[in-house]
């Protein structure tokens, strides 16, 4: 992908603020990423537009989703530096909670990393990290860096 390649060649290959500012479904809805060494945490500060249901309120089940996704979709790009965005293959969603209106963190582990496809765990919770508010299971396809 052409927009990774501007990045590394900016100095910026592993600036996932940078990357995130160019995705505009990211911008869109706030993402930022916090990195502590070799660990990602990313955030979704709270903002009226992401609300499901203003009844309750709570945030809509597509921005969580979307959230967690993005969170796999990162962590695979830290941990491989790949030239290109992993192609989801297939994401599956377990709501666990309402999302309050509040922060919402996320992060993924890489279960499985093989030569075309890898397998990531990604986890959304909001103020205590042992009550998760939704969990995803996702398959990207990966493109090998001779391709």
């Amino acid at each position: 992908m052409k927009l990774l390649r501007e990045l590394r060649a900016e100095g910026k290959g592993q600036d996932m603020a940078a990357l995130l500012e160019r995705i505009p479904y990211a911008r869109f809805l706030g993402i930022e990423v916090d990195r502590k060494g070799n660990e990602l945490t990313t955030v979704l500060p709270f903002q009226e537009h992401l609300v499901g249901n203003v009844a309750l309120p709570a945030l809509h089940g597509g921005t969580i989703g979307a959230f967690l996704e993005f969170t796999a979709v990162i962590q695979l790009l830290f941990d491989t530096e790949s030239e290109r965005l992993p192609k989801t293959v297939d994401i599956s969603i377990d709501y666990l909670r309402s999302g309050r209106p509040v922060t919402t963190y996320g992060r993924a582990i890489i279960t499985k990393h093989g030569r075309r496809v890898a397998n990531v765990r990604a986890e959304a919770w909001q103020e205590e990290r042992s009550k998760l508010i939704a969990t995803a299971h996702g398959h990207f396809l990966l493109t090998p860096m001779d391709e």
